[in-house]
């Protein structure tokens, strides 16, 4: 019998160094992979912007151009779907009650004349943020006439709690045939 055993003394030292070595060999390359796909994601999106940006000067908002007061609120668009503009403001939204159809595509164009404010429709899933000198554009669809609260879900100053707005969605024929008859809807031209 041999007095020798046959576990020799370094042999653990050797596998934990092994399991160590390809633990931080994979730590390493998976930080190399995370910045390598931050700095393609950087120089891609440098080159190529999101399509979808679209500025404004909101100083110049109520002089000229699209939201003007005259072309605020619900509006026919030549291919039969619905464009709704209004501007966000502390602390109200311009109207304050949006006025559209049921069963139609809704386009909802809006922007900020003062500070960051959030758009929110309760029971849909419209929700966003205003921010001053970018036009924020919505495309969405209401399958039946109902009544959503719209509050600023964006902390905007002291008199937040108050910013409210309503969007009244109605009968696509009771709706198209006010359009008939102004060419700008909101709820107060009911």
């Amino acid at each position: 019998m041999s007095t020798e055993s046959s576990h020799q003394p370094h042999s653990g030292h050797a596998v934990a160094l092994r399991a160590e070595r390809r633990w931080a060999i994979f730590a390493s390359a998976l930080i190399v992979l995370l910045l390598a796909v931050i700095v393609f994601s950087g120089v891609h999106w440098a080159m190529m912007p999101p399509s979808r940006v679209e500025t404004i000067d909101p100083a110049r908002l109520q002089l000229s151009g699209e939201f003007v007061e005259d072309n605020l609120g619900s509006a026919v668009q030549p291919d039969g779907s619905v464009i709704v503009r209004f501007v966000a403001q502390q602390y109200s939204f311009t109207p304050q009650c949006l006025l559209v159809p049921a069963d139609t595509p809704v386009t909802i164009r809006t922007t900020s004349a003062d500070v960051v404010h959030g758009l929110l429709v309760n029971d849909t899933n419209i929700n966003t943020m205003i921010v001053p000198g970018y036009v924020s554009t919505l495309n969405t669809y209401f399958d039946h006439p109902a009544d959503h609260a719209m509050p600023c879900h964006e902390f905007c100053g002291f008199g937040h709690q108050t910013m409210w707005a309503h969007v009244k969605v109605i009968d696509k024929a009771a709706f198209f045939e006010q359009a008939r008859q102004s060419r700008r809807l909101s709820c107060v031209s009911r």
